[in-house]
């Protein structure tokens, strides 16, 4: 059984006789996609986990892509309808729409067993353990008798539109230069599988000699990499013209390590 964002009102925290459980069927994935309290903000899904595995893209709460104003989200590219109850319900109906995108991608949507979302931003959940992280959505059943704990949550990114299936790498940069500078870092990866475009990795001080280590949601799977390219900014004329590269740049994927 997969449950879609499976409602909040009327049903979380009641007996699991009333509502999904994991004891409904041999294999129970959920996908929490609207999960803050009804009231003040009125999120239609429930927060609890109550499957086998329980997915929290982006959190669980807001989804990317849903904060578009009104007018732009009303006549929306699928058409008037499919807008409409999207400006009422985006964060909600975001769950059937990851699900039918996970079955164009079978390796996308993978799920890192975490405490939290904010965890999940740091280091302690990455790269997937020995046993793999399961893929959210139609192919969650591949990870069926894998799953020890009572209760598994699960998070990831994804995108703001179709197609939603992001790819999660760290990078890690040791800056070269002769003295620091305020600005930024882009990287882009290219790899056997397709190129990514640029990524923000840092934004501040640029100290040479310091590691800078961030993540990197890739729009798609590069595969083994081949190449990566490294830009930097200063954002303003800077008469002394100071230069800036990078020692070594270490790109770990989050599916194998």
């Amino acid at each position: 059984l997969s449950g879609l964002d499976p409602a909040q009102p009327y049903f979380q925290s009641t007996p699991i006789e009333v509502r999904l459980d994991k004891s409904d069927a041999k294999f129970v994935d959920v996908i929490h996609t609207d999960s803050a309290p009804t009231i003040p903000n009125l999120g239609f899904g429930m927060s609890t986990a109550i499957g086998h595995l329980d997915f929290y893209p982006n959190g669980g709460k807001e989804m990317p892509g849903c904060g578009k104003n009104p007018i732009s989200q009303i006549v929306d590219l699928d058409g008037i309808w499919e807008g409409t109850r999207d400006f009422v319900a985006c964060n909600h109906l975001r769950s059937y729409k990851y699900y039918s995108d996970s079955i164009i991608y079978p390796d996308g949507f993978l799920g890192y067993s975490c405490a939290s979302y904010d965890v999940f931003e740091t280091e302690n959940c990455f790269p997937c353990p020995r046993e793999g992280c399961p893929n959210m959505g139609h192919f969650a059943d591949k990870f069926k008798g894998k799953t020890q704990n009572d209760f598994v949550k699960l998070y990831l990114n994804t995108g703001e539109a179709k197609d939603f299936a992001l790819w999660r790498y760290k990078v890690t940069v040791t800056l070269s230069g002769k003295r620091k500078v305020k600005g930024y870092v882009n990287i882009a990866l290219y790899g056997s599988g397709g190129n990514t475009r640029q990524h923000q990795i840092i934004k501040g001080t640029l100290q040479p000699d310091n590691t800078y280590t961030s993540f990197i949601d890739a729009e798609v799977n590069i595969g083994t990499v081949t190449k990566v390219k490294f830009l930097w900014n200063n954002n303003w004329l800077n008469p002394t013209f100071p230069k800036l590269g990078a020692t070594t740049i270490t790109v770990q994927s989050g599916e194998n390590g």
